[in-house]
């Protein structure tokens, strides 16, 4: 399975990277594949922490990729890291071994300490909707026009009908970076 997660990570002098990212949970093993260059990757490879957090906010997810990343953190409570204040829950994670790739190496990390700090009470279309749009964000560049077109078309049928104000705001900052993307991608030809 994999969970649509904000991974939280620290570099040795504690300075915290945020990033969206898909992990795949095996019984009760966590793998983050990050792709090569990233943060995510030289800090886990650093400290050999990371933190899950579950959140249901999707201005974060949309924000990590649009250049929105100042959201208020607490310490973590048993390894060297921090946690969205944000996050309904949180998995604190130690690194157990590396699968090396060129591209997206395996790392494979055990949970050490799980908080729930309030309930889930579920996505709207709107927000999925958000969390899909983020994915075809961080995908520009290595997907076709048309396919993002598409995807974003079927997309906002339920955005529209269900977005509230936070929504909104995510969706306008993707938007945006999806039009500043493909406005420099044409004036680059």
């Amino acid at each position: 399975m994999i969970q649509e997660v904000i991974i939280t990570t620290v570099n040795p002098q504690g300075v915290c990277h945020i990033a969206p990212m898909g992990v795949h949970v095996e019984a009760d093993q966590y793998i983050i594949l990050p792709f090569k260059p990233s943060t995510t990757l030289e800090n886990m490879l650093a400290t050999g922490h990371a933190v899950i957090n579950y959140c249901d906010d999707v201005r974060i997810f949309a924000g990590c990729l649009t250049g929105h990343r100042d959201w208020p953190l607490l310490s973590a409570e048993t390894i060297p890291g921090q946690y969205l204040s944000a996050a309904l829950a949180h998995s604190e994670l130690s690194l157990e071994r590396v699968e090396d790739d060129q591209i997206r190496p395996r790392l494979f990390c055990r949970r050490l300490h799980t908080v729930s700090h309030r309930p889930f009470q579920g996505f709207n279309r709107a927000q999925y909707a958000v969390l899909e749009a983020a994915i075809l964000v961080s995908r520009l560049g290595r997907l076709p026009w048309q396919k993002i077109d598409s995807e974003l078309a079927y997309l906002r049928i339920g955005f529209e009908k269900t977005a509230g104000p936070q929504e909104h705001e995510a969706w306008g900052w993707l938007m945006q970076t999806i039009d500043h993307y493909r406005a420099h991608e044409v004036s680059d030809v």
